[in-house]
């Protein structure tokens, strides 16, 4: 879309956090706003924890030369009190503990900034050197509203403490199951809730709080976040995709397979399922008879993912499927795996970049939430008809060993479901309007351009 006509453009920085789930998002509203007349900076923290973070912002930047890359060196990792043995967690903390170095870049920036856009993990300390400077900040969420408005609430939650497995009165959602809110936000002694707490103080002063997402996908989240007092909530989804292409595609096999006839499976960028459930997955694939295309993970952090297909899916899996499916270990473009018209499904995590990447191409999920906010990402899904709940009596990950029948049954009822597929297509059509010249989400997007320059 072109810049507005006859006026500066606006010089907007933007802060990612850690892993795919934050950087994903943050790159494709930076592509969004350059393409609509901004000049943007991203400030990229160095090194990343994952091969695949690397190599996604070095194709990045070679896609949209016209970003400025300003790579963040990180301080030596001093470990905090704080209950954290996550990877991803502990780069959040890594990352927090340095912003103060990024004080001379953010007040130094040629042009001045307009506006910075800060992942939540480091929001607090980010908010602290944007105030001193005079700077307008934002942040982007990277969850669903609903999670969100858990977040705003994570006081209400402590305060409940161990309900015994029952619910918690949620201020604009009601009864929220405890069973679908992470252990570690429960806990103030984890850096999970301690970093929610201390992240979400500064939020009534920002000028604005982004979402991945859009109203009439959350209506009620949404109303009830602009009812918490925070700063003005500006659902911009969903985010569009980008122009680079990461990992080798697998769309000639997609091309060979008939029409909404394909199974994707990927439980996204941090989340391994062990050897015994990949197992267990693999011979509910087979009893089911559904044609497949499996993103396959050993490990949570992918540089330390060595282990070949065979030995973690099992002796004779592949050969035994190898007219119905294909596994494949690494990234994929998930957006381009989706858009394929041979995709009638899609069983996921409920990271919310996959729930939002299905919404707006129509595809089925079958839900398969594993842990953090993906649980409640899952009722959103459940909720607005996109997909099923695969159970709720599988727990977090690693809990229950799923049963291959259990799997099986699931597949079959999600990829034979016509009510689900015809509503996954109207949410589709929904997810087109607000993107469109004077959709929902595009015209608060430029709103928030407009306002970035006013400030220039």
């Amino acid at each position: 879309m072109a810049s507005t006509p006859h006026h500066p453009h606006p010089h907007v920085a933007l802060i990612p956090s850690a892993g795919m789930g934050h950087l994903i998002p943050f790159l494709r509203l930076s592509a969004m706003l350059a393409a609509r007349g901004c000049a943007v900076s991203i400030i990229a923290a160095h090194p990343t924890v994952s091969a695949t973070e690397s190599d996604h912002l070095s194709a990045f930047f070679a896609a949209y030369p016209e970003i400025k890359r300003i790579d963040f060196h990180l301080l030596p990792y001093k470990k905090s009190n704080f209950i954290n043995e996550d990877p991803f967690f502990v780069q959040f903390e890594a990352i927090d503990k340095s912003t103060h170095l990024l004080r001379p870049v953010l007040s130094s920036l040629s042009p001045p900034l307009s506006a910075v856009v800060s992942d939540l993990p480091v929001l607090g300390s980010i908010a602290r050197i944007t105030e001193d400077l005079s700077i307008p900040t934002y942040t982007l969420i990277t969850t669903s509203a609903r999670f969100f408005c858990l977040m705003a609430n994570l006081s209400l939650l402590l305060a409940a403490g161990d309900v015994n497995g029952g619910t918690i009165d949620v201020p604009g959602l009601g009864q929220v199951p405890v069973s679908s809110i992470p252990p570690p936000m429960l806990n103030p002694n984890h850096f999970f809730s301690a970093t929610i707490a201390e992240n979400t103080l500064p939020m009534p002063k920002l000028k604005g709080i982004l979402l991945n997402t859009f109203t009439w996908f959350e209506s009620e989240a949404i109303e009830a976040l602009n009812g918490t007092g925070l700063a003005p909530i500006l659902p911009v989804g969903p985010l569009q995709p980008l122009q680079t292409v990461q990992g080798g595609s697998n769309l000639p096999w997609l091309d060979q397979q008939a029409q909404e006839s394909v199974l994707f499976i990927s439980f996204g960028s941090r989340t391994a399922l062990s050897k015994e459930q990949i197992r267990e997955l693999g011979a509910g694939l087979e009893k089911s008879g559904c044609n497949f295309l499996w993103v396959l993970k050993g490990s949570k952090v992918d540089k330390e993912d060595n282990q070949e297909v065979e030995e973690l899916i099992g002796e004779g899996f592949l050969e035994r499927t190898q007219s119905k499916g294909l596994v494949v270990k690494g990234w994929v473009d998930q957006d381009q795996v989706l858009g394929h018209p041979s995709i009638g499904g899609f069983m996921s995590h409920c990271g919310w970049n996959s729930v939002m990447e299905a919404a707006r191409l129509g595809v089925p999920i079958l839900a398969w939430p594993l842990h953090g906010d993906q649980k409640i990402n899952a009722e959103v899904v459940e909720k607005i008809g996109l997909g099923l709940w695969s159970s709720r009596d599988w727990g977090w990950g690693g809990q229950k060993l799923v049963g291959r029948d259990e799997i099986a049954d699931k597949i079959m009822e999600v990829m034979m479901d016509e009510k689900v597929r015809d509503r996954a297509k109207q949410i589709k059509e929904r997810a087109c309007l607000v993107r469109d010249g004077n959709g929902d989400s595009e015209l608060k997007l430029q709103e928030i351009i407009r306002s970035c320059i006013k400030e220039t």
